[in-house]
């Protein structure tokens, strides 16, 4: 396999993973990573491996490689992002409540006045 073959099949590949992937319903943050990671560590693998000679093990190796570190760091992202909404959900609720604590002083104020 020459070097250009084994980069073309590298890309190949990497094209055929985002088109599968289109196919579904919409991506979550860690499945963004993962597949990121994986294209760029295939890409990057395909060309490391093609100066030694052996680009479609490079890809593999790299695309592996990324695969796993892309879904390490998303996954982070993720919970991040969930944490995050979480608590926007408590303040927003919190919120209610002490609007209704008000409404109900107000009330009470009036009730005084009579």
């Amino acid at each position: 396999m020459t070097v250009k073959t084994g980069t073309q099949w590298s890309s190949l590949l990497v094209i055929a993973v985002f088109v599968l992937s289109a196919c579904s319903q919409p991506l979550s943050t860690r499945e963004k990573g993962t597949l990121a990671g994986a294209g760029l560590g295939a890409a990057t693998g395909a060309i490391i491996g093609a100066v030694v000679g052996s680009p479609g093990a490079g890809a593999a190796i790299g695309g592996a490689l990324g695969g796993v570190t892309g879904a390490v760091v998303s996954d982070k992202m993720q919970s991040q992002e969930t944490q995050q909404t979480e608590q926007q959900r408590q303040l927003e609720q919190q919120q209610r409540e002490i609007e209704q604590q008000r409404r109900e002083l107000e009330d009470l104020k009036r009730q005084q006045e009579y």
